[in-house]
């Protein structure tokens, strides 16, 4: 009349001693086969180089002590034990740094012929060397080493439960919808010993994950791209007009308040810094350089009265050889300028010399006129009656004469200096695009190998 489970049980039970290894032979080894499949990751920690998983682990074993006959108990092959009242191997995860929050399975499957099946699920949070230079586009592995902590290999050796090639890309149960996608899991043998102590055998299984990107290359790279844009459409605003460097110093500012933002954002460890980190630092270099260079050309393009003219050697070198090297059409206007400051100086003074004829001549004007053939004119003044006045007249004629003069010199060397700080600007424009260019080439090169390898 007692139920049979309830025989089964205190069968097994009955002179069962769960403190000592299940065999009848001590010589018998006994052989765990062990299995792991990743359901979920809760989280990687890369200050703390801290992965967080959840796993359903799986091992069986021959447990020599609780055969039976399923004839004699209704032809019951298999049973539920408590875990707490049979033997189990001391089988622990070397890469433990805390207690996950698993859920307790009290009881394992016992079959007839003392095969035992312990299936439980585990909250694993181990140690992990995270390397985060690849960052967002980087792929982590993780190891979980499985290892009996007293037992040697001759008492307790492990194997794997399951084909290697069916564990390494099983996904069946592994939750696809989170931050990090599962590519696959290794499985390694080795036998190892401490310090000439007795050999001990480990199962290490490898979890290979990979970050997915679209968020922090919307989040991180787009912005930080959009800036560099503005950076360098901000060129083409006229280097003779302030506002070029008021919206450069603004470019900059908001740079200074995206790092700020997204500073929490980046992953930080103390042995390293992700490659993203030296892009932002790189970026606002360039921004820098570009402010620098912006402030330089509007120096030389603005208040040029007191200075001189252009040396020869900067004529030569920017408004001829920089024309031809930067294709600048209308270059033929850069080499006609240089010459019309001359051209301008000998005139003056010619214009000079001849006012200073004119000034010393004491040629009665109606005696050339009658010489001349011209019509006669009013009779001036005699020199002794007109003389005074004619010198003031001469002297303020002169003077506004000198004064024109200077205002188009000073006009002709800002031109000068105008045209110089165009093409600097245009050269510098240049350099710092193809820097730009060929970093961004080099990064987006690198991320692309990092993202499809």
């Amino acid at each position: 009349g007692k139920p049979t489970l309830l025989r089964l049980a205190d069968h097994l039970l009955a002179d069962y001693e769960k403190g000592v290894r299940p065999v009848r032979d001590w010589r018998t080894t006994t052989n765990v086969a062990i299995d792991v499949m990743v359901y979920a990751i809760l989280g990687v920690d890369e200050k703390n180089q801290v992965l967080t998983t959840y796993i359903w682990y799986r091992q069986h074993w021959i447990d020599e002590f609780l055969q039976w006959d399923p004839a004699r108990f209704d032809n019951v092959t298999q049973i539920s034990l408590p875990t707490e009242s049979i033997w189990v191997p001391d089988i622990l995860i070397n890469e433990f740094v805390d207690v996950g929050k698993s859920p307790d399975i009290p009881y394992v499957y016992v079959h007839h012929h003392g095969e035992v099946w312990n299936l439980k699920p585990i909250q694993v949070m181990t140690a992990c060397s995270l390397d985060i230079y690849n960052f967002p586009f980087d792929v982590q592995n993780c190891s979980l080493t499985f290892t009996s902590w007293l037992h040697n290999i001759r008492d307790l050796n492990l194997s794997l439960w399951r084909q290697p090639e069916r564990v390494k890309f099983d996904k069946n149960v592994f939750m696809n919808q989170g931050e990090w996608e599962l590519l696959y899991v290794l499985s390694h043998f080795r036998e190892f010993s401490v310090e000439g102590s007795d050999n001990y055998a480990e199962m290490k299984f490898y979890v290979v994950i990979r970050r997915r990107p679209l968020f922090y290359a919307v989040s991180l790279l787009l912005p930080s791209i959009f800036l560099m844009v503005m950076d360098i459409v901000g060129f083409y605003l006229p280097p003779n007009s302030g506002e070029r460097v008021s919206f450069k110093i603004t470019l900059l500012l908001g740079y200074s308040v995206f790092l700020i933002i997204v500073s929490d954002t980046l992953p930080a460890t103390a042995i390293g810094t992700p490659l993203i980190g030296v892009y932002f630092v790189v970026c606002m270099a360039l921004l820098v350089i570009s402010l620098t260079e912006t402030t330089l050309i509007v120096h030389l393009v603005h208040k040029q009265d007191l200075q001189p003219h252009v040396p020869d050697w900067v004529k030569h070198l920017l408004l001829e050889r920089a024309t031809v090297l930067l294709c600048i059409r209308d270059r033929n206007k850069f080499s006609h300028s240089r010459t019309q400051s001359s051209d301008i100086s000998r005139h003056a003074e010619n214009d000079d010399s001849t006012a200073k004829l004119n000034h010393y001549s004491c040629e009665d004007p109606r005696e050339r006129e009658v010489a001349a053939g011209a019509r006669p004119v009013p009779a001036f003044p005699t020199e002794a009656e007109g003389s005074p006045l004619l010198h003031s007249l001469l002297r303020e004629i002169t003077t506004i004469r000198q004064f024109l003069e200077k205002r188009e010199e000073f006009h002709n060397v800002a031109h000068e200096w105008l045209q110089v700080g165009y093409v600097l600007d245009a050269l510098l424009f240049r350099a710092y695009l193809v820097a730009v260019v060929a970093y961004s080439v080099m990064l987006g090169t690198l991320w692309s190998v990092w993202q499809y390898a």
